[in-house]
């Protein structure tokens, strides 16, 4: 079949997503029509498998529609979030800054070092000076871009060293008496507290003494584009699987049998054991949300990457349609049995012993706390002729409430 005889639905799918432009619309339109080929196509393979036919050119073929389906829910996503950042930036409604004479005194003090007296209130007790609002602003939307935890837990901004959660395990007991019998004590509600500190990422870009005095550039967006790729990368790894060595400890790691398992007073995540070691099940999945308790199941949602996303793509239920879903409303996320789909990079890929996929409410389930703000120290001393912004952030984060989350855990088998 040449090009200009394949289906529309095959031959436009890489063309209009590199024309789209970030369009949400183009992208959206483009993302009905490649999962519309998909179904046809893998329907087909499936078809062929039960006659006995195992067409390698149609598997490669299902593969990589697969694979642009993929693509087109990320580049739909990532388009959504963009629009959204740009409408919590730093601006207000009329497009003025909300701080404007601490940001123009922080813009002198990045270019000169000059502290003017506008500057003191931002004046840190542990050295530097706190970045207006708008830049912390900017470095947290483009956190929410490419470390989706930040979108789907709960936030809590500190303003001392650590934050102490306090557990009810109740315990309270009673019993039955006649109208004249004794009533002896019963047992009172037991406490449990867990203690989140927060570690302090880092990043320490530079710029000479020339390109600050360059009117034309954008000190904002420079120190957001450098901050926001350090600090994205190391929350997004350590909101999973961090070990809470000057950093979060991952929600991972309270699975049970993992490392912090005896840690919350809840006690750990439930694990869903899968059967085989490289394959999950439509039943394996529904089974992790009869595992959820009703009372989390309003605002659950799926964890996973992009990877295992193609791998559970394929899967139907018992009336034959797919579980997954793509969005069917711009700025709406794909669904996976009803269920909306949260692809986070750093998750593990589906192999032998992994924890592939999470479910939960996440909102309730994992806590992130945030010491103060972003704190930026201008050296224009250690390495001439470069000014250096040694910019950091306090972050801590843990499981809160185990009974929130379930994990899948893979067999140890293939």
């Amino acid at each position: 079949m040449t090009m200009q005889q394949a289906p529309r639905n095959m031959r436009g799918i890489v063309a209009v997503r590199a024309d789209a432009g970030g369009d949400p619309r183009a992208i959206f339109a483009e993302l009905q029509t490649a999962f519309a080929a998909f179904k046809d196509e893998h329907n087909a393979q499936i078809t062929d498998l039960r006659s006995g036919l195992d067409d390698v050119v149609r598997a490669e073929k299902v593969d990589r529609i697969n694979a642009d389906v993929g693509k087109l829910q990320a580049a739909l996503d990532t388009a959504v979030s963009d629009i959204a950042a740009l409408k919590l930036g730093g601006g207000g409604a009329d497009g003025k800054v909300k701080d404007a004479e601490y940001t123009d005194a922080f813009r002198a003090h990045f270019r000169k070092g000059d502290v003017k007296a506008a500057l003191n209130k931002g004046a840190d007790d542990e050295g530097g000076y706190l970045a207006p609002v708008e830049w912390d602003r900017t470095i947290i939307d483009k956190l929410i871009e490419l470390s989706p935890m930040r979108s789907i837990a709960t936030v809590q901004n500190i303003s001392t060293g650590g934050f102490r959660k306090l557990f009810n395990l109740r315990g309270t007991s009673s019993g039955w008496v006649d109208e004249d019998d004794g009533r002896t004590e019963t047992n009172t509600p037991e406490f449990g507290t867990m203690t989140f500190t927060p570690g302090e990422l880092y990043a320490n870009p530079s710029a000479t003494q020339q390109m600050l005095d360059d009117a034309e550039i954008n000190l904002e967006q420079w120190l957001a584009g450098e901050v926001q790729t350090e600090f994205a990368y190391q929350e997004g790894l350590a909101f999973i699987s961090g070990n809470g060595t000057n950093k979060p400890f991952g929600f991972l790691t309270f699975a049970a049998g993992a490392t912090q398992a005896a840690t919350n007073p809840l006690g750990p995540i439930e694990v869903k054991a899968a059967a085989a070691g490289a394959a999950v099940t439509s039943d394996e999945l529904i089974d992790m949300i009869y595992l959820l308790p009703s009372a989390f199941t309003q605002n659950a949602r799926w964890v996973m990457n992009r990877t295992t996303q193609g791998i559970i793509r394929k899967l139907k239920d018992g009336q034959d349609n797919y579980l997954w879903q793509p969005s069917y409303v711009a700025g709406q996320p794909a669904t996976l049995a009803g269920y909306p789909v949260t692809e986070m990079a750093g998750m593990p890929d589906v192999e032998a012993d992994a924890l592939p996929i999470a479910f939960g409410d996440f909102r309730r389930g994992y806590l992130i706390v945030d010491r103060v703000g972003v704190r930026v120290l201008r050296d224009p001393y250690t390495n001439k002729p470069y000014v250096m912004f040694y910019t950091t952030k306090r972050v801590g984060g843990g499981v809160v409430n185990p009974q929130a989350l379930k994990v899948l855990r893979m067999g140890s088998g293939a």
